[in-house]
C-alpha cells in the first residue's frame, strides 16, 4: 500500500523557518522523484521544488528560490523542504509527490500559515 504523508507544518511569523517532511512507503523511494507543489486558498495549486533520485539535481520556483531548499534521505525513504525567510505570501497547503515509473502518488498535505 503506497503512502505519502507530510509533516512540519504550522504557524510561522515573517521570516521564520519551518522543515517540511514527506514520509514515502509503498513504491521504490530511491527510484522516484520527489516534489513539492502548494495551494493557496483560492488558487490552483503551484509547483514549488522538485529533487531527483539520487538528489543530484533540484529545481525552484522562482519565488521561492533561494529561500527554500529540498533535499532527500532515501535511507529513511523521506523527502524534505526546508523553508527560510517565510513570507506572509508562503501561506498554503504544501503537498508532496512522488513520481515513480508511470506512477504519481501524493499526499494530503500540511498546512502553512505564515502571519504575525
Amino acid at each position: 500500500q503506497v503512502q505519502v504523508v507530510e509533516s512540519g507544518g504550522g504557524l510561522v511569523q515573517p521570516g521564520g523557518s519551518l522543515r517540511l517532511s514527506c514520509a514515502a512507503s509503498g513504491f521504490t523511494f530511491s527510484s522516484a522523484v520527489m516534489s513539492w507543489y502548494r495551494q493557496a486558498p483560492g488558487k490552483e495549486r503551484e509547483f514549488v521544488a522538485v529533487i531527483n533520485s539520487n538528489a543530484g539535481i533540484t529545481n525552484y520556483a522562482d519565488s521561492v528560490k533561494g529561500r527554500f531548499t529540498v533535499s532527500r534521505d532515501n535511507a529513511k525513504k523521506t523527502a524534505y523542504l526546508q523553508m527560510n525567510t517565510l513570507k506572509p505570501e508562503d501561506t498554503a497547503r504544501y503537498y508532496c509527490k512522488a513520481a515513480w515509473w508511470l506512477n504519481t502518488y501524493w499526499g494530503q498535505g500540511t498546512q502553512v500559515t505564515v502571519s504575525s
